[in-house]
């Protein structure tokens, strides 16, 4: 699998019933579980005092990351993503534990 920095921004649309934004959330909790037991979501942060995430994230490659991984968030609708793929530098210390 490929690794890939994933920064995703969600923009809940105004005059969205706020039911179905907590229900949206809900799931999207259970569904990053379910990522992480497969093996696609690896690391997740959140950068202090913003509502936005950054993470490492696996797929076979961009394709699958977009339509099998990202694509199947529950809040993926209102989400936009900036994806940059990511190979191992040389000098990386944990360069041993990244699977190819």
């Amino acid at each position: 699998m490929k690794e890939f920095l994933v920064e995703l921004t969600t923009t809940v649309p105004e005059g969205a019933d706020l039911a179905e934004v907590d229900r949206r959330r809900a799931a999207e909790t259970v569904r990053a579980g379910e990522l992480t037991a497969a093996g696609h979501l690896v690391r997740l942060w959140r950068p202090v005092g913003e509502l936005r995430s950054i993470g490492v994230w696996r797929a076979v490659d961009e394709g699958e990351l977009y339509a099998k991984v990202l694509g199947t968030l529950p809040l993926w609708p209102w989400m936009t993503a900036v994806v940059t793929a990511l190979e191992s530098h040389p000098n990386d210390p944990g360069r041993t534990a990244v699977i190819a």
